[in-house]
């Protein structure tokens, strides 16, 4: 699977550095010591589920009805 996160059009600007975006709407590098951070809605969109490739297998992350998120291989 491979997919592109991407900076919705109605989200504001970002306000740190852990979420600065190149001007392509990619994310760019973090700082020094900072990790990236993604917004559970720039991952889901309007779906509950995605899967994730990670080496030979493939993760299911979903969110469930009460706000959760849960992994599985």
């Amino acid at each position: 699977m491979a997919a592109e996160l991407t900076q919705p059009s109605a989200r504001p600007p970002p306000s740190s550095a852990s979420d600065a975006r190149e001007p392509t709407g990619r994310l760019a590098a973090p700082a020094p010591g900072r990790q990236r951070r993604w917004h559970s809605s720039e991952i889901f969109g309007k779906d509950h589920e995605v899967e994730i490739e990670h080496g030979h297998a493939v993760y299911r992350l979903r969110l469930t009805a009460l706000g959760k998120l849960i992994l599985t291989k």
